[in-house]
């Protein structure tokens, strides 16, 4: 019979034999050349686009256009209305069609917003 201290011994030598796997290594695949880093070609974007089944294709489409209007908010530095930005914190709670008819209702809004923001209001008295 092994004794608790001699069974602790064996575990550690276990471990020492199989080191922990490194995961570091499994996020690579995000950076820029890796299989869902970011794509900086219009065609290979277009072709991994075409790739995707219609519902996926259509989401990743809307998806975009959500983050090109949020880089260009960012680059105006104009704030994004309040309510849109709970709307698109709820959009990991929906099904992938409501997500897209979502997406496509906050993409609808933020271009309005902009549209509205844009008009000169001239001299007030």
């Amino acid at each position: 019979m092994i004794g608790i201290s001699e069974e602790f011994e064996n575990m550690l030598k276990d471990d020492k034999r199989d080191p922990p796997r490194n995961t570091e290594g499994a996020l690579n695949k995000f950076e820029p050349g890796g299989a869902l880093g970011p794509i900086e070609d219009r065609n290979e974007y277009e072709q991994r686009l075409d790739a995707l089944p219609p519902a996926q294709k259509q989401l990743a489409q809307e998806s975009t256009r959500l983050a090109d209007l949020c880089q260009y908010f960012s680059l105006q530095k104009i704030d994004i209305p309040l309510e849109i930005v709970e709307q698109v914190a709820g959009l990991s709670r929906l099904t992938t069609t409501e997500r897209i008819r979502a997406l496509i209702d906050i993409n609808r809004a933020l271009v309005e917003y902009l549209n509205d923001v844009g008009k000169d209001p001239g001299i007030r008295q």
